[in-house]
C-alpha cells in the first residue's frame, strides 16, 4: 500500500496544495505549531476511521470556511486509485469515483498504523490502555469481535447494577448464576482471542524492537489473565465462572464486578524488568514502536498488503541509533515521520524530506 499524492484544502492551516510521497521514508520536518501533524493527519483520515488526535469535523476546517476538501492518489489492491473527502458537519467520501455512504466505507481499502505522543500510554498508562491497544488490534483483523466487546460490556454493566441490588431479592442467586454463566461465555472468547493475539504479536515484536535497539536491549509481553486456557474456550469459561463464584462476596460487598476479561493486563519488560517502572523514556518509546509495527505486520498478513506507518512525533528522546533505523533501515515500508530538530534528517540516506512553515509545504 503505497500513497502517493495528497491535495488538501481548507484543511485546518494547510495552505491548499498537493504534495508528492516517496515510496520509502517521507520525513515531514518543521517547529511546532507549522502544521506537520495536521498533513499526517489528513492523510490517516482515508482510513475511515476518526482524527488519530480525536478532532470534531469542525475543528479540520480551517477557520473561516465552511469545508475542507482531501484527494488522495494510493496503490493498493494493485492497482492505481483515487479517493476524495469533503468535510462540514460530516464527511463526504468517493472511491474511485463511487460515492460511499459513510467515510468508514474506506475502512480496508486504505490502512495505516499511526504512532502519536498519545500512544506512550501504552507503557506509561493502566492496564485499560493495553486492552484497548489490543483490542483495536484485533478488530481489524476479525469484524465480529467488536461484537463480542460489545456484548461483553453489556452483560457486566447489567451484573453490576444487580448487584448493587439487596441480595434478599426473591431469587437473586440464581439470577445472579444466569449473569455469571452469560459474562463467563463472552469473557473467555474475548481471552482467548486476546491470548491467540498476543502469541502472534511476541515475536514480531521482538524482532523489530531488537532492530530499534540494536540488540542493546530485549522486550517481552505476557497476556496476564487468571482464568486462561488458550486451548479452550469452554475450560476458560468454567474457569472464569468459578472466580466469580469464588469472588462472589466481595463483588456484593463493592457492587461491582472484580474478575473477568475486564481485569486483564499485557505486561511487557524490558531487559527482564517492568517497563513501566523501569525503562528510560527512549526504551519506553522503542517499546510502543515496536508494538504498533508489530501490529502492523500482524495486519499485512492478514490482509495481504503492509500498511502505512505513521510516526508523529517519534524522533524526540531516541538515540542516533534508533533514529537511524528508522530512517534508513525500514525495508519495504512507506514510512512518514515528523520531527523538529532539522540535524534528524541528516542522517536520512534516501527518501524525501519535506518541510512544513506556516502551512506551506518545501520539497527537497
Amino acid at each position: 500500500m503505497i500513497a502517493r499524492s495528497l491535495f488538501t484544502q481548507h484543511y485546518r492551516n494547510l495552505a491548499p496544495d498537493t504534495v508528492e510521497f516517496a515510496e520509502g521514508v517521507n520525513v515531514i520536518s518543521g517547529q511546532n505549531g507549522q502544521g506537520k501533524t495536521n498533513l499526517l493527519e489528513a492523510l490517516c483520515l482515508f482510513t475511515g476511521v476518526r482524527s488519530f488526535r480525536g478532532a470534531k469535523n469542525a475543528e479540520l476546517i480551517a477557520r473561516g470556511e465552511k469545508f475542507a476538501r482531501m484527494e488522495l492518489q494510493f496503490f493498493a489492491d494493485q492497482r492505481e486509485q483515487n479517493a476524495d473527502l469533503v468535510i462540514t458537519d460530516k464527511k463526504q467520501a468517493t472511491l474511485n469515483g463511487v460515492k460511499l455512504a459513510a467515510a468508514t466505507g474506506f475502512i480496508g481499502r486504505f490502512c495505516a498504523v499511526v504512532f502519536s505522543p498519545d500512544n506512550m500510554s501504552l507503557v506509561k498508562g493502566g492496564s485499560a490502555e493495553r486492552r484497548r491497544f489490543l483490542d483495536a488490534a484485533i478488530s481489524q483483523q476479525f469484524p465480529a469481535y467488536p461484537r463480542l466487546l460489545v456484548e461483553y460490556n453489556r452483560i457486566l454493566a447489567q451484573r453490576n447494577a444487580f448487584l448493587k441490588k439487596s441480595s434478599s431479592t426473591a431469587g437473586f442467586e440464581s439470577m445472579l448464576d444466569i449473569w455469571d454463566e452469560n459474562l463467563a461465555r463472552t469473557g473467555a472468547k474475548i481471552a482467548c482471542k486476546r491470548a491467540e493475539y498476543v502469541a502472534r504479536l511476541c515475536g514480531k515484536t521482538e524482532e523489530i524492537f531488537d532492530g530499534i535497539s540494536s540488540g542493546r536491549d530485549c522486550i517481552r509481553l505476557r497476556y496476564s489473565c487468571g482464568f486462561l486456557n488458550p486451548d479452550s474456550v469452554d475450560e476458560t469459561a468454567r474457569a472464569l465462572q468459578s472466580q466469580l463464584e469464588a469472588h462472589r462476596a466481595s463483588d456484593l460487598a463493592q457492587g461491582c464486578t472484580n474478575y473477568g476479561a475486564h481485569r486483564d493486563d499485557l505486561h511487557i519488560s524490558v531487559n527482564d524488568m517492568a517497563a513501566r517502572s523501569y525503562a528510560s523514556q527512549g526504551q519506553k518509546r522503542s517499546c510502543v514502536l515496536a508494538l504498533k509495527l508489530a501490529e502492523a505486520s500482524l495486519l499485512e498478513e492478514a490482509a495481504g498488503e503492509r500498511p502505512i506507518a505513521v510516526l508523529d512525533d517519534v524522533m524526540s528522546e531516541l538515540d542516533g541509533l534508533r533514529q537511524d533505523y528508522l530512517l534508513n533501515h525500514m525495508e519495504g515500508w512507506q514510512v512518514f515521520i515528523s520531527c523538529c530538530d532539522p540535524h534528524t534528517v541528516k542522517g536520512l540516506d534516501k527518501g524525501r524530506v519535506i518541510e512544513v512553515e506556516d502551512g506551506k509545504f518545501n520539497r527537497r
